[in-house]
């Protein structure tokens, strides 16, 4: 059930319904939402519910033990078992079958040839989400920064919560659980938030993403040898915003969308276009994960303390984790490592004064722009000679165009929306949320419409595949 289907377009509505019904019933109001995401997190295949049970269950049990218990030894055993649960479910589903290829790839560099076993189980959508979710509790009770939930429907709530289940923010304990165990407040400003957020991530999606997708990204990226070396660099433009649109409109759908029922996620995009250098660039771009990579990896590692051969490592550990975490393909890890690098060297030149020529807002945001847009080939290209293909392609410096003119209007408009002022894109939705909310429904429902009338299709969005 995505976002931009039919269904969800039925399926909120209908729970937004029961919920203001019984919110002020607090078993009520917890077991609808429980039911609720379980449901909608079924919806893809049925078997993923006890995937999703499986870990809520022991790090229920396991956060009780660690609030309750004192000794050192016991903690720290019960702290490894969850943390080889839910790293050993990321490992057998997401990693499995990428370790053995490269097992496999391996041996055969060495004139060897290993029969490897692959398994044929489904990778199970939001996994890398929700694993990292219940792993920011168990690590903070451990810690003692907050203490274990003893209502295990709460806990399960918190873990499935519909909204932000497949593709985050990231939402920590400390931030959602507080919030289950009040009342919540819905009043009128509250819905308008919410649907200028819902608005505004399937404007994203369905106007942005989907159709630089649809018109030029997926057939340029497919044969980047049938086009110009102009259509190659549109090409790398459009998946740069499309993959902004496409995630950070999942986002703001998410969020949107847990404000209706209450409920307050944490941003987890900020214009990230904008940033200066690439440092500023993870503290905008899927802030949850940065975060979460600062303060469960980053900083355990010593993060910026140590010394700086140990920080260099330290900076591209965390990066090649934030690589891997993305998908089990090697385009990942380098992607990661990239971005590694680039931190490394930010940190080490970054006290350097620059020439004033140089000392240039504007000039370092372009510069900045273009080394994360480039990066975006190792994200988007799995295939080495692919990419080789693409970058020879890139310095052909051939002209010309074979890309449909809308797919320039689309990606212009997609750029604008970005870098102007962020209050002026927000004031013209803000206009449907001051429209009766049975005009709302019909946007939304036209918005889908629309793109299933390009397309004949409801396209995913691109982190369900994380």
């Amino acid at each position: 059930m995505n976002f931009n289907s039919v269904e969800y377009f039925i399926f909120l509505p209908v729970t937004l319904t029961l919920y203001w019904a019984v919110f002020r019933h607090e078993r009520a109001r917890d077991l609808l939402l429980l039911t609720a995401s379980y449901f909608f997190y079924m919806s893809w295949n049925w078997k993923y519910a006890a995937l999703l049970f499986f870990p809520t269950v022991v790090d229920y049990f396991v956060g009780r033990f660690l609030c309750d218990t004192t000794k050192p030894l016991s903690r720290k055993i019960v702290m490894t078992i969850s943390i080889v649960n839910n790293l050993g479910l990321l490992a057998v589903f997401k990693y499995f079958n990428f370790f053995m290829e490269t097992v496999k790839n391996g041996s055969s560099f060495f004139g060897l040839n290993l029969h490897v076993f692959y398994h044929h189980l489904l990778l199970p959508v939001g996994i890398s989400f929700y694993t990292f979710q219940t792993m920011s509790y168990t690590i903070d009770v451990y810690r003692r920064v907050i203490p274990a939930e003893r209502d295990f429907i709460k806990f399960a709530t918190f873990v499935s919560f519909f909204p932000q289940l497949i593709a985050g923010p990231i939402v920590r304990a400390a931030v959602f659980l507080p919030q289950l165990h009040k009342t919540p407040v819905i009043i009128e400003q509250h819905i308008k938030e919410g649907m200028l957020l819902i608005f505004r991530g399937l404007f994203k999606k369905i106007i942005f993403a989907d159709l630089l997708a649809s018109l030029a990204v997926v057939q340029v990226f497919a044969h980047p040898e049938n086009y110009s070396s102009f259509d190659l660099l549109m090409a790398v433009y459009g998946y740069s915003f499309q993959i902004y649109n496409d995630f950070s409109g999942y986002t703001d759908i998410a969020i949107g969308s847990a404000r209706l029922f209450g409920f307050v996620l944490p941003l987890n995009f900020n214009r990230p276009y904008l940033a200066q250098n690439v440092q500023e660039f993870w503290h905008r771009w899927h802030i949850s994960l940065s975060t979460w990579l600062r303060d469960y990896l980053y900083i355990p590692l010593a993060g910026s303390r140590a010394k700086p051969w140990r920080v260099r490592f330290n900076l591209m550990m965390t990066m090649f984790l934030g690589g891997l975490w993305h998908g089990a393909a090697l385009n990942f890890v380098f992607w990661g490592l990239w971005h590694g690098l680039l931190l490394t060297t930010y940190h080490q030149f970054k006290n350097i004064k620059l020439p004033s020529i140089l000392n240039n807002v504007v000039l370092q945001r372009i510069f900045c722009f273009h080394l994360i847009v480039f990066s975006w080939l190792l994200f988007r290209i799995s295939s080495w000679d692919k990419l080789v293909t693409y970058i020879k392609g890139l310095f052909h410096f051939s002209g010309g165009t074979a890309i449909h003119p809308l797919y320039f209007i689309i990606l212009l408009m997609a750029a604008a929306s970005h870098f102007v002022n962020k209050e002026w894109f927000d004031k013209c939705l803000l206009r449907l949320t001051q429209l009766p909310l049975v005009i709302q429904a019909g946007v939304y429902a036209a918005l889908v419409l629309a793109f299933i009338g390009f397309t004949l299709d409801t396209p995913a969005f691109i982190y369900f595949q994380f």
